[in-house]
């Protein structure tokens, strides 16, 4: 898959549209493929993490460097699956275990309180204290049946936000 949209097969299209569940349509592939290749500035096929914080949405986003170490080295096909989380057509089990990997921070599948808290942590930043983070997750934990050193995997995760009406969506531009 090289660098401008024209090089991308039909066979490319359909095979990233199989890796990614179908979220995305054919033209947002193309819509998508343009993107990426105007992020890969030096053309290899990847993007960096540096390239990634090149898109402003991304780089103010207070869990970017989370996000980036997701990021770092992706090729076309890892691309739109990591954005597929984001797509309207993503199923919320998608949508979940995307949010799970940003919390599962060094990947054994597993979430502590710890680990929630430094997301709460880049979330809040110095907007609320230490002990009002312990205080909110604590709370948030015990009302969905949870305690403080309770180890969460993803189905967790589902239960929580399972009807939470989660939201996570982007508008593909379509030129």
């Amino acid at each position: 898959m090289g660098n401008t949209s024209s090089l991308l097969t039909q066979y490319d299209i359909e095979e990233v549209q199989e890796h990614c569940n179908n979220t995305f349509s054919q033209q947002e592939i193309l819509s998508l493929y343009q993107r990426f290749c105007q992020l890969d500035r030096n053309g290899c096929g990847f993007i960096s993490g540096e390239e990634f914080l090149s898109v402003p949405e991304f780089a103010v986003n207070p869990l970017s460097q989370r996000l980036l170490r997701m990021t770092d080295g992706l090729n076309f096909k890892e691309f739109v699956a990591f954005l597929s989380a984001f797509s309207a057509h993503a199923s919320l089990q998608q949508k979940v275990e995307f949010i799970f990997r940003v919390y599962d921070s060094d990947g054994n599948g597993k979430v502590t309180f710890n680990d929630m808290l430094e997301v709460l942590q880049d979330l809040t930043g110095s907007f609320i204290s230490e002990v009002q983070r312990e205080q909110v997750l604590t709370s948030v934990l015990e009302e969905a049946g949870y305690s403080k050193d309770s180890s969460l995997v993803q189905s967790d995760f589902l239960k929580i936000l399972g009807s939470s009406g989660l939201k996570m969506e982007v508008e593909i531009p379509v030129d």
